[in-house]
């Protein structure tokens, strides 16, 4: 993706990164990707973002450079990954929620936590520039219209600004970590996957 992508208030980001490929190039020079099919925004504006109420060495990332992975733990054991957006001094950022993966488990890294797990993504790649030079990157989605049919929804797993509706994620994928309410999982015959 070209660097200005991340360069605009995570609610915009956030609903375009969806269809876009992860590619992280491991030590054996293989690569492992998938499409990204859920993403949430925070913004510091709202009071579920880290920067919301001040900045300190734990949420420093949130307000650098756009373009840079935000990585924190949750419950004590659990690595979410999120990408910095909008600008400099202002905290915001995308958390990638879920990633549907070609020939594995449709639920493989199907939230946060097991996306971290499932890419190697730890508190180590806390502020790491993604980049194809950095073997972390984003390529931009080939998905067709019918593909990218999208559902916008309240964010989950937090207790304030819970109404703002901005998750977002492909109708069509089975790898979502919780669907609306009301929204059926399609049939394993009806849902797109990746192909490798």
């Amino acid at each position: 993706m070209p660097p200005d992508f991340f360069y605009r208030p995570s609610e915009k980001v956030a609903p375009d990164l969806l269809g876009c490929l992860l590619v992280k190039r491991e030590s054996n020079k293989n690569l492992i990707w998938g499409v990204i099919v859920e993403t949430e925004a925070y913004s510091q504006i709202e009071p579920s973002c880290h920067g919301f109420k001040k900045r300190n060495p734990k949420n420093e990332t949130l307000f650098g450079e756009p373009g840079r992975l935000y990585v924190y733990l949750t419950y004590g054991s659990y690595n979410c990954v999120n990408i910095v957006t909008h600008k400099k001094e202002w905290a915001s950022g995308v958390l990638l929620r879920a990633i549907a993966m070609p020939n594995e488990n449709e639920r493989i890294a199907s939230g946060p936590g097991l996306l971290a797990n499932r890419f190697g993504i730890n508190r180590s790649h806390d502020n790491f520039l993604i980049s194809m030079e950095n073997g972390l990157w984003i390529n931009e989605s080939s998905l067709n219209k019918d593909m990218k049919k999208i559902i916008q929804t309240k964010r989950i797993g937090i207790s304030k600004a819970k109404d703002l509706p901005w998750r977002w994620y492909l109708k069509n994928s089975r790898s979502i970590s919780k669907r609306a309410k009301g929204d059926r999982n399609p049939s394993a015959s009806a849902a797109w996957s990746p192909s490798s």
